[in-house]
């Protein structure tokens, strides 16, 4: 066999058990940071199981891509732990019909968990090297129900509304009133309400009945809700 041959073989040999380990690692994951902690919705423990997260973080940080923790993606943004990306997945209840709103696109790890459980995903994030990069490697990783766009989350996505759901992954000092606007009767919404760089609440938003109600579930800390201004 010709040298090229076996760097190639040697070359798939890696790749394929570097797979293997991340798939292990995904798997431990789910099983001990995301189960052992009360998530039980099965689509959400699928999409998880599922996703290669390695994928979603910067090359330097591949090693730690299924730790307990948020990880730098640059900009100062974060891809937020695995088990406040499934805790906030579950809450909103996501059904195979359901047209979700994410704000904060960050590298895309939110919307692609998503997009494996709901019918469409519609995602916004206000820089937009991030948002140009999610969107490269949502279409590359054919996360087809993904739409990606660079704005101001503040203001929501009022042409494709209404939203049977809404995910936002950074800390707004309050609860935007477009997004409340946008989510559709009987839908639910989880956002991190509190200060900048201070311990914030995520609180779950719902409208019933032409009433919003919140309710405040724990304490988090997100990277704050950053505006076009």
């Amino acid at each position: 066999m010709k040298v090229a041959s076996l760097l190639v073989l040697a070359l798939w040999l890696f790749i394929f058990r570097k797979q293997q380990d991340f798939e292990k690692q995904r798997d431990e994951m789910v099983k001990s940071q995301i189960e052992k902690r009360g998530v039980k919705d099965p689509a959400t423990l699928a999409a998880l199981r599922k996703t290669p997260r390695h994928l979603f973080v910067p090359a330097n940080s591949l090693g730690d891509a299924y730790d307990d923790r948020p990880l730098p993606i640059g900009y100062g943004q974060t891809i937020s732990q695995p088990y406040i990306v499934a805790f906030m997945t579950e809450l909103i209840k996501p059904q195979p019909t359901h047209r979700v709103l994410e704000i904060g696109t960050g590298s895309g790890y939110q919307a692609a968990i998503l997009s494996g459980i709901v019918k469409e995903v519609y995602t916004i994030e206000l820089i937009d090297s991030l948002a140009s990069q999610a969107k490269t490697r949502l279409d590359k990783l054919t996360y087809k129900n993904v739409t990606v766009k660079t704005g101001d989350g503040y203001y929501g996505w009022k042409d494709k509304s209404p939203f049977d759901a809404i995910v936002v992954t950074a800390a707004a000092e309050h609860v935007p009133p477009p997004l409340i606007e946008q989510l559709k009767e009987g839908g639910r919404m989880i956002i991190p309400v509190g200060s900048p760089f201070m311990v914030q609440q995520l609180m779950l938003v719902e409208k019933k009945d032409g009433k919003v109600r919140t309710t405040s579930l724990m304490p988090v800390r997100f990277v704050p809700f950053k505006r076009s201004q």
